[in-house]
């Protein structure tokens, strides 16, 4: 499951549901299945963190850790995350693409260190 985000006159691209660590996350992973219920409504299985990208900045060091989890269920209705009500942050649509190189290679995958992982390591996950 990819998210299509896109600004008014801007291009569309493809990322993955993320966010930040808050207050009342355990973990990475509670904090990873807090974000998909808020981003796209579902809940995941058993999640396996495959990459992580560090990006220093002048005043922080950002850390992104992604992982790969069966989506279990969804509903659009049960999310609930500010960027959902948001109008300034255009498209926000969740979209199911099998995981398989020459799919992901027709999207428009943000950061291009996560495209180039899931193109090398795709079909080794039994698509």
């Amino acid at each position: 499951m990819f998210l299509r985000r896109g600004w008014p006159g801007g291009a569309l691209y493809y990322t993955t549901v993320g966010g930040g660590v808050e207050a009342e996350d355990a973990d990475f992973e509670a904090a990873l299945r807090r974000e998909v219920m808020e981003e796209i409504g579902a809940t995941i299985g058993p999640a396996t963190e495959f990459l992580t990208l560090t990006e220093p900045g002048e005043k922080v060091i950002v850390v992104q850790h992604y992982y790969r989890a069966d989506v279990l269920d969804m509903d659009l209705g049960r999310r609930s995350g500010p960027e959902v009500d948001d109008p300034d942050v255009g498209d926000f649509s969740p979209v199911r693409v099998a995981l398989d190189a020459s799919a992901v290679r027709e999207l428009e995958l943000h950061p291009p260190e996560l495209a180039n992982y899931l193109w090398e390591h795709a079909e080794e996950w039994g698509a």
